[in-house]
């Protein structure tokens, strides 16, 4: 098969996926742009073909080729699985709830577009492109009862975390699950301040930035690991900073912009902390012993 045709087979594939999954596309797109919880999946497309783009021009200098014969058993081994996945969706989940219907759906599309890539392109296309492959798995919508979980720990967390600023800055708080008490503000960390799309989308530039920049597994793992308790203590901090602000500035403060629209701040500042980490672990992962001057002879 020549690298035009396996171009066109691959086209062809994708071409049938959207067409039988263009239902799922469409309602997962509506979810992205009105529910904060999935406004990451917006970028993931556009975000996997760029890493793609600058894959293929990075391994260019090393002579990576499309194997102009693939072996297509894993690939069909996956098609195959993308398939029994998206019948088991579309014809064996009557009963279950549209949410996770949907997930399966685009849980399929995913895995048959890996699986075209690999019968088209061949196994050693895969591995080199694995990140951005995989990637694309993040949009896949969560189903409503995997996101509850998420909201609730991070509604706990950032309680948690909220209250011990709190107690280092010496203002008496109390914590009953989601509820603070502070002198003068009862606080509730309900669903909506549990800041999952920041939270979620700290985590997936983490991730690029980690491919982008780093090498060595233990540190990309350590990096993505790391923006976990980064969500949870950015979320804490903008808790503190807006109570502190209600009781001591300015009680606007409680209901105004910082509160309503102020997430953008505290993310900005957690992808600073994320940076700077990927600073030190660079350069530790680059850091090269000193040569040793060579000493005259004469």
């Amino acid at each position: 098969m020549t690298t035009r045709a396996q171009v066109l087979a691959f086209c062809f594939l994708c071409a049938v996926s959207i067409m039988f999954c263009w239902r799922c596309l469409v309602f997962t797109w509506g979810m992205a742009l009105s529910n904060d919880a999935y406004t990451h999946i917006l970028l993931i497309l556009p975000l996997s073909a760029a890493l793609i783009y600058q894959d293929s021009k990075y391994r260019d200098s090393k002579s990576l080729e499309i194997d102009p014969q693939p072996s297509s058993r894993m690939g069909a081994a996956l098609l195959a699985l993308a398939l029994l996945i998206g019948s088991y969706a579309r014809w064996g989940m009557a009963a279950t709830g549209e949410d996770v219907v949907l997930s399966l759906g685009m849980l399929a599309l995913v895995t048959w577009w890996i699986g075209s890539v690999i019968v088209c392109f061949g196994v050693d296309a895969f591995r080199a492109f694995l990140f951005p492959l995989c990637f694309l798995f993040w949009m896949v919508p969560a189903p409503a009862f995997v996101l509850s979980g998420i909201v609730r720990f991070l509604q706990y967390q950032s309680a948690f975390a909220a209250r011990i600023l709190f107690q280092v800055t010496g203002v008496p708080v109390t914590q009953d699950g989601i509820m603070l008490a502070i002198p003068g503000l009862n606080i509730e960390i309900v669903s909506e301040c549990s800041s999952i799309r920041s939270s979620l989308m700290l985590v997936v530039t983490t991730m690029v930035l980690a491919h982008l920049f780093l090498g060595s597994w233990w540190r990309k793992s350590l990096l993505v690991a790391a923006a976990i308790p980064l969500s949870v203590a950015k979320n804490g901090l903008r808790i503190f900073t807006i109570a502190e602000l209600g009781t001591r500035v300015d009680p606007g403060f409680l209901n105004g912009k910082l509160h309503h629209n102020g997430g953008i701040v505290f993310f900005g500042i957690s992808v600073v902390a994320v940076v700077a980490l990927l600073w030190i672990l660079r350069r530790t992962e680059f850091r090269m012993p000193l040569e040793r001057p060579v000493e005259s002879t004469q």
